[in-house]
This record gives C-alpha cells, sequence and structure tokens, in this order.
C-alpha cells in the first residue's frame, strides 16, 4: 500500500499521487502517516542478506524497492589515528550519501506516478537525483548555483539531468526551483523537504548498529546542513531504539560551516561565551556541500539534539584545511565538507563533552573525486 502524507504541524493528511505536495498548505514539512517497526528480534549478523541493499530493512522501512543502484553497507571501520570509526558514506554509486535518499525518492516518484522530478542542489545531492532518475527512467531537472564545481556538474548532465544554473545564494537557486515546481512542472525531489528523502538517510543508523552487533555508539557525528543525514540517523536510531534493538540513542552532533551555522548558534549565543566554534563573523566556503543558511526542517534537527544531548558546532576553514589534509595522509580521499566532522571530534574533546574512552562514529560523506 502507498502511504499518504501528513503534516508535522498541522497535522493536516494529503493524498498519495503525481501531485501530492511537497510541504503543508501551512507551509511545514510532510512525513508519511505511518512508521513501520518490525515487531521481532534484531537478526544476527551473519543472517542479514545485504544484497538487498537499503530494503534489507524494508520493515522499517514505508516505501518498497523500485529503483537501485546496489546503495548501501558502506564500511564501518576502525580509524585509530581518529580515535573514532567512519562510516564511509562517500563509496556510494555517485560518490555520496545522497545515494541513499535518492533511491528512495526515486522509488516513491514511481509509486505514485510522477514523471519529471525536479531538485536543488549544490552538487552531490543533483548528481545523486539525476542519477537515480536515469536508472528509474524519470525525467530529471536540476537547479544549481552557478559557481558549482564543474565536476559536479558534469555528474548530473551526463546522467541526462538538465542542470539549470541560477545567480545568486543558495538561497537563490532554491527559491527558483520551487517556483518552477510550483508552476506544475514537476514533483519537487528536494533532499531537504521530500519525506521520501528521510526514508532513505535512515538507514544509516540502522546499518551502524547492524556493523556494531547491535549496539549504538556513544555518540555519532555528521556534517549539518540542511541535516539530511543527521535527521536520517536521528529517525533510524530512535526507530531502532522503540522496537527495541538497541538500548539507548547515542548523542548527535552535527557540524556546520562556520558563516553558515543558525543551528550552532542557537546552542552557542555569545551569551554563554562561546560561538560554537570557530570564528562567529567569518565564513567557512570551503565546506561548500554544507553552506545552508535557513535548513529547511531546523525545528526538527533542534529537536533531534536536545533529545539526545547532542550539539551542534561551527567549523571555520582552517580547521576544516587542517582535518581534510589529515584524513588524506590516512587515506580517506573525501570532499572537503566531510572534515567538517573530525574537526568538531577534535573540538568535543577539547571541552571534554566526548571522552577519550567513549565509541564514537563520524560519517565520511562525499568523495574527493568530486571535488
Amino acid at each position: 500500500m502507498t502511504l499518504s502524507l501528513r503534516c508535522l504541524a498541522c497535522g493536516r493528511e494529503y493524498d498519495a499521487g503525481p501531485d501530492e505536495p511537497w510541504r503543508c498548505s501551512c507551509g511545514n514539512p510532510l512525513k508519511f502517516t505511518e512508521r513501520p517497526l518490525p515487531g521481532s528480534e534484531p537478526p544476527v549478523f551473519a543472517a542479514i542478506d545485504t544484497r538487498e541493499g537499503l530494503w534489507t530493512f524494508e520493515e522499517f522501512l514505508p516505501i518498497g524497492k523500485r529503483v537501485t543502484l546496489g546503495e548501501g553497507w558502506t564500511p564501518l571501520i576502525d580509524a585509530l589515528e581518529f580515535e573514532c570509526e567512519f562510516k564511509l558514506e562517500y563509496v556510494f554509486p555517485t560518490g555520496s550519501f545522497k545515494d541513499r535518499g535518492a533511491a528512495t525518492t526515486l522509488s516513491r516518484a514511481l509509486e505514485v506516478g510522477t514523471q519529471r522530478v525536479i531538485e536543488d542542489s549544490s552538487g552531490n545531492a543533483g548528481a545523486a537525483i539525476a542519477t537515480y532518475a536515469a536508472r528509474a527512467g524519470v525525467d530529471a531537472e536540476i537547479y544549481v548555483p552557478a559557481g558549482a564545481k564543474e565536476s559536479k556538474l558534469r555528474a548530473i548532465s551526463r546522467a541526462g539531468g538538465e542542470v539549470v544554473p541560477v545567480e545568486g545564494t543558495r538561497e537563490d537557486v532554491t527559491n527558483a526551483c520551487i517556483e518552477r515546481v510550483e508552476s506544475g512542472a514537476g514533483g519537487y525531489a528536494s533532499h531537504a523537504w521530500n519525506p521520501a528523502f528521510y526514508v532513505g538517510t535512515q538507514t544509516v543508523a540502522l546499518e551502524i548498529a547492524a556493523q556494531r552487533d547491535w549496539s549504538a555508539p556513544d555518540a555519532v557525528l555528521v556534517p549539518l546542513g540542511h541535516g539530511t543525514l543527521f535527521l536520517g540517523a536521528y529517525r533510524g536510531f530512535r526507530a531502532l531504539y522503540e522496537a527495541g534493538w538497541i538500548e539507548e540513542l547515542p548523542r548527535l552532533y552535527g557540524a556546520q560551516a562556520a558563516g553558515y551555522d543558525p543551528v550552532a548558534r542557537k546552542f552557542h549565543s555569545k551569551s554563554r561565551g562561546w560561538d560554537g566554534g570557530g570564528e562567529a563573523d567569518g565564513r567557512n566556503d570551503l565546506a561548500d556541500g554544507i553552506r545552508i543558511r535557513e535548513p529547511a526542517r531546523r525545528e526538527e534537527i533542534t529537536e533531534a539534539i536536545e533529545r539526545t544531548n547532542g550539539d551542534a558546532l561551527a567549523i571555520d576553514e582552517d580547521a576544516t584545511e587542517r582535518a581534510l589534509d589529515r584524513l588524506h595522509r590516512a587515506g580517506f580521499y573525501t570532499e572537503p565538507t566531510c572534515a567538517v566532522a573530525p574537526a568538531a571530534l577534535d573540538e568535543l574533546r577539547e571541552r571534554n563533552a566526548i571522552d577519550a574512552d567513549e565509541d564514537v562514529v563520524v560519517a565520511l560523506t562525499g568523495s574527493g573525486l568530486k571535488s
């Protein structure tokens, strides 16, 4: 059965279909009306058939498998130099974690009969949506900043996606895209707004728990822009906890780029004596994948941090560059945006927010091959 959608704020419900909205008429995000949970015990890892990819965990997912490129089950490995485990989210078909959400978003598009999808992206999400749209046989139109990296634009166009460059800020790109969607040109496959995208990103938590024999780490760190992986991790760990598959939620930490850090600033105002890391008035343009000043689901991000006793930090360019150099020298060829997460780990340890003996997982989210 194809599930309908419900508003997170006012509770209004919308029927499933090719013309289903991407947000409520009241302006708030939507979610699926039901959140499936298994009624069984967690399987022994050796019995898991990972060939099903994300849909290994179909009991947790409200979307059936219709579009796949074999995504999922990225490695979770010890990183002794960083005293943590790295979840290698950059070893996906298009080189970023966004493939998780693209697979479920395009699967949903086929479920409801969408013929054309439209997305706005600084690069990785656009490449993922265009690639999975090609796999699904669905047209894709991707709005991008005029200064987006050529390597990422090639990934979109070579998959058959129509690239629409927009001058101005990242917010201007989103506004132009929304105007196109609201003209009736296609469905909004937004990694920030589309609830189907988060169905995919929640599987990162399911994989981490399974790879750790159904135990959650003490803390998880991810780069934080619109929060698609951050909120996916929160939803996944919460679902595991409610299903009784893990005993407690990990603390969730989001690493933002200084100057694009509204969540960090909320938790660390100057009145509290700390600006969240980095320079309060500086801009970290090196971490181009998370240059988001207005996250679409900001209230949800705040709630996830508060409920897990986590935090958000703003990381400056110098710290990002140092962490990126360390990653590359250690054999992790990531894009710059990834480096904010290990940089945040250093900051949290300096502040004794994370103890040396705690289990920590850091998500490395995008490949350096597209940098």
